[in-house]
């Protein structure tokens, strides 16, 4: 019985020892259940706490970039407003010229007129916008001021259009930004008035010079025949003489304003023949060699040893070029100075060149400019030679352009002068 009593308590300490060593793994499997899920938790905090601070970050930049945008668009309006003023400025600039203006895009269409070019030519701003300078042509009033410019929209500056009883002066600008084009403005300028006063001048010098030549000739006559009554008076020879130099200096002064009247009425009509150069300037040179050898200038005539084709001139005018030419070679170069007198044949350019060269006074830099010009003479031409017209060189210019040829100059103050003129040779 006792052996029964022993064995039945070993039994419950075994099962006792099973159920506390299955209590114990349940036990432990719990454990590791509750750590898993406080690391589950934990980790689920940290995802929590991660998405949380990424969208403050996201949120704190997009405040940032909304900020960033506002300022953005507070300097476009700001921009905007300012280009808006400077937009109305330039319009009311263009709306309240006194020349006409038509601004074309860089398609070569028209993007607005003023409305002093509607004045001008009698139209509306809306009937012409967008039309390109083909579109133009087609209509009347327009058809000058469009050939004038071309389709590629030319450089023209200051070239005259008549437009009824108008006369207008064109002058092309290219709108360049960045070295980009972006159109062009065609500016309209009224000269209508400045030609009127201008034409009026030139009827009166025309008028004059009529009026003058007449008792001009008949003083000349005069003195001739004077001349001949006293002569073995050397007084009175002398006296007669200074008369008539005077005399012929009116003549030629009234023959040079005459032929700018010619020249700017377009009636300095040309008869240009075949002729030898080189007979030409030597017949005028000829009669002023003396002229230089009194004044003590040593004087040289280059001619060309092979003969040279002719050229095609008006031997009248030709000879007056050769003349202003040369007496200005004269009268400006002091004594024991050189004058040179080359005629060149360019087979090259089929063309003649004459170089009439002097070590005389030269011309200032800053009058270059102006030397062609109407009544203008240098500084120190006034000083040295008070006697002049101012129109030798104008004239001269005229007629060596009318025969299809250039003249220009090289100068330098106190070293001397050389002009250059060519002439195209004839092609019989």
């Amino acid at each position: 019985m006792e052996k029964n009593i022993e064995k039945t308590k070993k039994e419950n300490v075994e099962k006792l020892t099973a159920l506390l060593a299955q209590r114990e793994r349940e036990l432990i499997k719990l454990t590791k259940a509750l750590e898993q899920a406080k690391e589950r938790e934990l980790i689920l905090k940290i995802r929590e706490r991660a998405k949380s601070e990424d969208a403050e970050r996201r949120l704190k930049e997009l405040e940032d970039a909304r900020k960033a945008l506002l300022n953005i668009l507070e300097d476009v309006e700001e921009a905007q407003r300012r280009a808006e003023e400077e937009k109305e400025k330039t319009e009311a600039v263009i709306t309240n010229l006194a020349d006409g203006l038509f601004v074309f895009d860089v398609e070569g269409r028209v993007s607005m007129i003023n409305p002093q070019a509607e004045i001008f030519f009698g139209i509306k701003r809306q009937d012409v916008e967008g039309m390109t300078v083909s579109d133009l042509m087609n209509i009347p009033v327009l058809k000058s001021f469009a050939e004038l410019i071309g389709n590629e929209i030319r450089k023209t500056f200051r070239e005259e259009i008549k437009i009824k009883d108008r006369t207008l002066e064109v002058t092309t600008v290219p709108v360049m930004h960045k070295g980009d084009k972006l159109g062009t403005l065609a500016i309209v300028h009224d000269v209508s008035r400045e030609k009127l006063i201008e034409q009026m001048k030139t009827e009166f010098v025309s008028i004059a010079a009529h009026q003058l030549r007449t008792p001009l000739s008949a003083i000349k006559w005069s003195i001739s025949l004077l001349k001949e009554k006293i002569k073995g008076d050397k007084d009175a020879e002398d006296l007669l003489e200074k008369l008539n130099q005077s005399n012929e200096r009116m003549i030629r002064l009234i023959d040079d304003l005459l032929n700018v009247t010619r020249i700017e009425e377009g009636r300095y009509i040309y008869k240009p023949v075949p002729r030898d150069i080189v007979q030409i300037i030597e017949s005028v040179i000829v009669l002023r060699v003396e002229a230089a050898k009194r004044k003590g200038i040593d004087f040289s005539f280059n001619k060309p040893k092979e003969k040279i084709p002719e050229v095609k001139v008006d031997e009248e005018k030709i000879s007056i070029v050769i003349q202003n030419l040369v007496e200005n070679a004269i009268n400006y170069t002091p004594s024991g100075g050189k004058i040179l007198v080359s005629i060149i044949y360019q087979k090259e350019t089929q063309e003649i060149l004459v170089e009439v060269k002097d070590t005389g006074i030269g011309i200032p830099k800053s009058e270059q400019q102006r030397v062609f010009s109407k009544f203008f003479r240098g500084t120190n031409a006034i000083k040295n030679e008070t006697e002049g017209t101012g129109l030798g060189l104008f004239i001269a210019k005229n007629i060596i352009e009318a025969h299809g040829g250039k003249i220009w100059f090289k100068s330098e103050k106190d070293k001397g002068t050389t002009f250059y003129f060519t002439l195209p040779i004839s092609h019989q």
